[in-house]
């Protein structure tokens, strides 16, 4: 479990990246957003990834042991998103040692 759950984070984390420089090269973020806010379907979509951010966050907060790592991944995941939750996913995996089952990243942390 723990090998697919890597693959599957690391394949996530490769292709949100992959689509981000896509897009990038395609139109500057701010050149888009004119266009972009016009679109209740784009505004609805914000709005649900950036509630998602603060799901996945609810769950770092609890695991990590101190505000100023609860304060530094908050700012890394309200600005980079599914980058930095794959991230802190793979983080997380690895941390486990070899005999630990993958359901224990979902425990609170205690250093």
């Amino acid at each position: 479990m723990k090998l697919f759950l890597k693959i599957l984070f690391a394949a996530i984390l490769i292709a949100i990246v992959s689509i981000n420089l896509w897009a990038g090269l395609q139109i500057n973020l701010f050149d888009a957003w004119p266009d972009y806010k016009q679109n209740p379907w784009a505004i609805a979509t914000l709005y649900d990834a950036y509630l998602s951010f603060a799901i996945f966050y609810v769950w770092v907060a609890y695991r990590e042991p101190t505000w100023i790592r609860r304060v530094i991944w908050f700012v890394l995941i309200m600005g980079l998103g599914s980058i930095t939750m794959s991230l802190y996913v793979l983080i997380a995996l690895a941390r486990l040692r070899p005999d630990e089952p993958a359901w224990n990243i979902l425990a609170r942390r205690t250093a």
